[in-house]
């Protein structure tokens, strides 16, 4: 339901992601959202699964995927990851789900996750994703709609 603070919420978190990144979101971005190669900054994404924490992988323990290296937390999370990426790798290459549900894209806080129905969503700020968890189901209905679709291998 839309409130009038929802709202008002909404209008003052997505300027900032809007100005952030105004592109669409398939529009000439990498597929995976990188800090100096590390895709999702480093953060091992088989972690917010197993740990319910974001955790700093590891350099010992990466995988190449899509151009960029993956870091996880132990060689067990990467040996997970190389099996079956999809199941782990964050929606949307890793890009701010609210900002994919507005059509466009944004980069991420580690610190701004959620696992919601098997899949990693991250978002821009914790403010950005409480506005985001407002309606997961149709912020990922409109994210699906706008980004290109699974980004596999």
């Amino acid at each position: 339901m839309l409130t009038r603070r929802t709202f008002l919420h909404s209008a003052a978190a997505f300027p900032l992601v809007a100005i952030t990144a105004p592109q669409a979101a398939h529009a000439a971005q990498p597929d995976i959202l990188s800090y100096d190669g590390a895709a999702i900054g480093g953060y091992d994404p088989v972690a917010y699964f197993t740990q319910s924490a974001p955790l700093l992988g590891d350099a010992a323990h990466t995988v190449m995927r899509k151009g960029v290296e993956w870091r996880f937390a132990s060689a067990q999370n990467r040996d997970n990851f190389a099996a079956n990426p999809e199941a782990y790798a964050p929606q949307y290459g890793g890009y701010c789900a609210y900002a994919a549900s507005k059509n466009a894209v944004a980069p991420t806080d580690a610190n701004a996750w959620t696992v919601h129905e098997g899949k990693l969503y991250l978002n821009y700020s914790t403010q950005v994703r409480g506005i985001w968890s407002q309606d997961i189901p149709g912020n990922v209905a409109l994210a699906d709609g706008y980004w290109p679709g699974p980004l596999s291998n």
